[in-house]
């Protein structure tokens, strides 16, 4: 049986605020300013990047972005799913949750609306809300005689092929056991939170966030029977590039490139010791959430039991 997100047991003081947002956006500008705004209003000391162009009313604080969740009890990621993963990278070291409103396009870990903001926010500032703890995995790239790379994702790991259109040839093993020889594009390995991104599309299943797994999703595989798998949280997952005329691939975490990988390099992912807490509104629902960014049930005789109350 799932378990319900636990409410968070107590109000809890979210004073000192960080807000960020991509700031070319004109979208995201205004419900930036917005923010801030209502936040002061309530009397919350509010912190931004200092990097960024807007014009913020004199008393909001401007400091590194690489020091505002050390500095602050809460962080609101105003944009998309990118925005919302940078958001999780900045506070993720320091256990800061992270709330966010969307002004992209499908918003699978924004889900408050512009249009509800303020209403929704003075609810989260008073204690109502739900806490949801999303896993994160670390992956470090091994080459011999070099140091390691790593780097953690809240969404995925992909290793793909790079400035070749040549498919790439590779292995994977899990907890040091053989698992297949595989040829095509690349693989994915997501989080429950990217299983509704790349890995989706590879055709990988969906996960419900508290489930601890993880899926492996062949990119375009050669062989049509190179399916996704999903394997317990705790594996520890190998990926071993083979010899190709014309090997190239790299590694990127949610999206963000970490390195080549060659063959004889190996690249492990394992779960990370880091976590990203997020924040939604009490009435959270993740299948309506799936029902309206998938467009499940818009058929002439699909009908939502919220349609006939």
């Amino acid at each position: 049986m799932l378990k319900t997100p636990p409410m968070s047991p107590a109000p809890h003081k979210f004073e000192r605020i960080a807000v960020v947002g991509n700031d070319r956006d004109a979208r995201v500008v205004d419900s930036l300013r917005a923010l801030a705004k209502h936040l002061r209003l309530r009397g919350k000391e509010v912190l931004v990047d200092e990097a960024t162009s807007l014009d913020y009313d004199p008393d909001v604080r401007r400091v590194p972005e690489t020091d505002l969740a050390a500095q602050v009890d809460l962080l609101v990621a105003v944009g998309g799913d990118g925005t919302m993963l940078h958001a999780a990278r900045l506070a993720a070291p320091h256990g800061v949750p992270v709330l966010g409103v969307n002004r992209g396009r499908l918003g699978f870990l924004a889900d408050i609306g512009p249009a509800d903001l303020p209403q929704r926010l003075d609810e989260v500032l008073a204690g109502q809300y739900v806490r949801d703890r999303r896993a994160m995995l670390c992956a470090r790239i091994e080459r011999p005689g070099a140091p390691d790379r790593r780097c953690h994702a809240l969404n995925d790991v992909v290793m793909m092929k790079w400035r070749t259109g040549r498919m790439l040839d590779f292995e994977t093993w899990i907890d040091g056991r053989f698992v297949n020889t595989h040829g095509g594009d690349g693989l994915v390995v997501a989080t429950a939170t990217g299983s509704t991104a790349y890995a989706l599309s590879c055709g990988g299943p969906i996960l419900y966030p508290e489930l601890d797994a993880v899926v492996l999703a062949p990119i375009c595989p050669h062989t049509l029977s190179d399916r996704p798998i999903v394997v317990r949280s705790t594996s520890t997952i190998e990926v071993r590039l083979l010899e190709r005329p014309d090997t190239q691939a790299q590694v990127t975490c949610d999206g963000l490139t970490i390195g080549e990988l060659a063959p004889g390099d190996r690249l492990i992912v394992t779960p990370s010791e880091a976590h990203v807490t997020l924040l939604h509104p009490s009435d959270h629902d993740y299948y309506r959430i799936l029902r309206s960014k998938l467009h499940w049930g818009r058929g002439d005789r699909a009908q939502s039991p919220e349609a006939t109350d």
